[in-house]
């Protein structure tokens, strides 16, 4: 026991101060307007598909960011639309994760459907478009609606817009989030309404975007329930808890163990690094890729 948290230790501190080197000085100078000039290559064995999520950058332009990406060996940028699609192409990067509605009004409810649908269609045309792999949607909050017919609202809804993906060749993946802290009355917060979601639905065009952090927060068990449920996930996404800030030894997942799990079930996929800087961000960044470099 003892042995192992000193080798955990070890491992993110030295990774740490090897990112933190790789970009020192030069965020200062630049005032994030500038791509700093010295970013190295991190990511070296490249068993993950590395993406960055742009919400959590915000300071930046996505420009500047996907040349950050690029530089450090990530492979997307995500949670884009539109033209945006466009400029990751630009640095050689995709979009793992096209965006589509909104969290709160989704799937679960009949009501949003038509324009759910609508919004998913556009995505799906978007990512085929530039030949990316997914697409976003939420099962929506539950407002009064209860699971089980939440569950079957949401299977006839993507019933109607999963044909259309499979003909794009283009995967829609439904997001758990956490109910807890974050996301308050989201339906899908627990892995078995997910996972009996696609099996009704019965597309290899649906999958679940499994997010780290807030599956943490609501059930825990990160590495069996990779393993028990890999089949189903198309996506990963991950956060520091608590907080959602870096992963490193501040908080209470030990990333290089889980994307050591991801790696071992064959995924092909991408891990999407979806946390908010607390530090400077490119140093951060950097720290979080080199540490998913199992």
């Amino acid at each position: 026991m003892k042995e192992d948290k000193l080798s955990r230790r070890t491992f993110i501190h030295n990774t740490s101060l090897m990112a933190a080197g790789t970009i020192a000085g030069t965020l200062a100078r630049s005032g994030y307007a500038d791509v700093p000039a010295n970013i190295k290559r991190v990511v070296k064995k490249g068993r993950i598909n590395q993406s960055v999520c742009k919400w959590c950058y915000r300071r930046q332009s996505l420009d500047e960011l996907c040349a950050a990406a690029a530089k450090m060996g990530l492979k997307s940028v995500e949670l884009l639309s539109g033209r945006d699609l466009q400029t990751v192409k630009k640095y050689g990067l995709v979009c793992a994760m096209v965006s589509s509605h909104g969290i709160a009004r989704g799937m679960n409810n009949k009501e949003y459907h038509a324009d759910c649908i609508a919004k998913i269609r556009t995505g799906i045309d978007a990512t085929a478009e530039h030949k990316f792999p997914n697409v976003i949607t939420f099962s929506g909050n539950r407002a009064g609606i209860p699971d089980d017919v939440g569950l079957e609202n949401a299977v006839v809804g993507l019933k109607q817009i999963v044909g259309y993906a499979e003909k794009k060749k283009v995967t829609i993946c439904i997001e758990y989030l956490n109910s807890k802290v974050n996301h308050k009355g989201y339906m899908f917060d627990n892995m078995a309404w997910g996972v009996e979601l696609c099996k009704k639905v019965g597309s290899e065009r649906l999958k679940i975007l499994y997010d780290i952090y807030h599956a943490q927060i609501m059930e825990g068990d990160i590495i069996r329930t990779i393993r028990d449920y890999h089949e189903y996930f198309g996506h990963y996404h991950t956060g520091g808890n608590p907080g959602r800030n870096e992963i490193d030894e501040t908080q209470e997942l030990y990333y290089p163990a889980i994307m050591r799990a991801i790696v071992k079930t064959g995924f092909k996929g991408y891990v999407g690094q979806e946390f908010i800087p607390k530090r400077d961000p490119l140093t951060s960044l950097a720290q979080a890729a080199q540490i998913c470099d199992v």
